[in-house]
């Protein structure tokens, strides 16, 4: 499939779920109507109610000093002038007594899917919304232990997550300038709970709008071209951060931080697709990261990195 086969079903107004892969090399499209021979389950719920579960996943994480080498790298590049925000990913050895399908019916989360025997996600980032001949997306960077004392107080005021913050939110109102007019933000910087396992984890949010057009179905897969990879989980600027991702991270995203999404013949919306886990053939592993900025601490982006592995 291409992008081009979006714009076809769109055009149709035909309802179909598309997944694509954070390189945005590989696109899959499913006629809503034969889904479920596919083997393929999604559930994308506005009004989810966050829950705790009790399943604890045990973690096999990269080494501290083996991430401080590859966190060390991004900072010289960010220096260097070659990226001032870049995404660092890496994956971690799990285990559970849950399957993929186990794992998909319990999770609480805005966007989920879970994509034959091969993996799963739980996602709480949309990427981008359309209505109405409006285009929204809704960039989250910036993550605190929500038991941390003032917690929403401290990340807010924290120079570091707004410094951050503000890169991913320009960079996403320049993707939606490509493809909309009138581009504004809507909200900037509110807060969001999670349920995290064992925790309770406050994203950062900003929302971004703007003015699409009309028949924008039969331009759909154009419109996803131009705005991928997620800017929130790549970096910026966009093609040299994307360039030092592939030589430092030393293993394939795949699926992990690409976008899913499903148009109902109206409206289209989608997430991305973070808080994830993959079937190997050594068994699952679960793929997490954070955004690395000059003023970033290795121990604390690694810490975030392990907070973010979790069963919700």
């Amino acid at each position: 499939m291409t992008f081009e086969d979006l714009n076809s079903f769109g055009a149709e107004k035909k309802p179909f779920l598309f997944i694509c892969d954070f390189k945005a090399l590989h696109v899959e499209v499913f006629a809503l109507d034969e889904l479920q021979k596919y083997d393929i389950e999604y559930i994308i719920d506005e009004n989810y109610i966050p829950a705790l579960h009790v399943e604890c996943l045990e973690k096999q994480a990269i080494d501290f000093d083996e991430y401080k080498k590859k966190f060390d790298y991004v900072i010289e590049k960010i220096k260097s002038g070659d990226t001032y925000l870049l995404n660092l990913t890496a994956p971690t050895k799990v285990k559970t007594t849950c399957s993929l399908s186990d794992i998909f019916k319990k999770a609480n989360a805005h966007y989920k899917l879970r994509y034959k025997d091969e993996f799963v996600c739980f996602s709480p980032e949309k990427f981008i919304q359309i209505k109405n001949n409006k285009i929204h997306t809704y960039p989250m960077k910036g993550t605190i232990d929500a038991s941390v004392k003032n917690a929403k107080e401290k990340i807010l005021a924290d120079k570091k997550e707004m410094a951050e913050h503000v890169m991913v939110v320009d960079l996403l109102r320049n993707d939606l300038s490509i493809v909309a007019k009138n581009v504004k933000v809507e909200d900037f910087r509110y807060i969001t709970e999670i349920e995290a396992g064992e925790k309770k984890l406050l994203h950062v949010s900003s929302h971004i709008s703007g003015d699409i057009g009309e028949n924008w179905q039969s331009k759909m897969g154009d419109i996803l071209k131009e705005l991928l990879p997620a800017g929130s989980i790549s970096g910026a600027p966009k093609k040299s951060t994307l360039e030092i991702i592939e030589k430092i991270e030393d293993y394939e995203r795949g699926y992990f931080s690409g976008v899913f999404g499903v148009f109902d013949g109206e409206s289209l919306d989608s997430g991305v697709m973070i808080r994830f886990i993959e079937k190997t053939n050594n068994g699952y592993i679960y793929k997490s990261g954070g955004g690395i900025t000059l003023d970033s601490e290795a121990q604390l982006e690694y810490n975030e990195l392990l907070d973010k592995i979790y069963l919700p």
